[in-house]
């Protein structure tokens, strides 16, 4: 999937979240897939003192596609998105700026990216074989945008590519 083929509904605030794999897709004796979905943040009320807070999920499943077992190391990466960030990412509206950032963690401290920045990568090893034949491993991505930013009215995106490699 490339960044032309994500599409999304704008709401007020919508963080799209786009897979590309990056390397070979078939993996000696399996096949593998990736799917994501990014937080969508709702409506943001710079008068909330609490932080808006919202979920998306990463997977990955690999199907066992014949031979012997083999083990598949995936991992992980995002782009930072408009800000080219990964500390201080925000959404867009117009010439409007929303600061949010993306976590692998509830306690929000280990920042979704390439390794790059402060940030991590994500990865999973999945086992196939004749007796397991798929395998799967899935993430919560959080969420974050702080609270009191002086926001203007409007629709916020920002589109992140997660690129996932095995």
């Amino acid at each position: 999937m490339t960044l032309r083929d994500c599409k999304a509904n704008v709401y007020r605030l919508l963080l799209m979240l786009c897979v590309s794999a990056a390397g070979n897709a078939v993996h000696a004796a399996a096949t593998c897939t990736a799917a994501a979905t990014g937080p969508v943040f709702g409506v943001y009320n710079p008068l909330n003192a609490s932080p808006t807070l919202a979920n998306g999920t990463v997977s990955v499943t690999c199907t066992w596609t014949g031979g012997g077992s083999t083990t598949v190391n995936v991992v992980s990466s995002y782009t930072a998105g408009n800000s080219g960030s990964y500390a201080s990412r925000f959404m867009l509206s117009g010439v409007n700026r929303l600061n949010y950032n993306l976590y692998y963690d509830a306690a929000f401290t280990q920042i979704r990216g390439d390794g790059t920045g402060g940030s991590q990568t994500g990865g999973a090893t999945l086992v196939v074989s004749s007796g397991t034949r798929t395998d799967s491993a899935s993430s919560v991505i959080y969420g974050r945008i702080p609270a009191g930013q002086n926001a203007v009215p409007g629709s916020y995106l920002d589109t992140i590519t997660m690129i996932v490699t095995y």
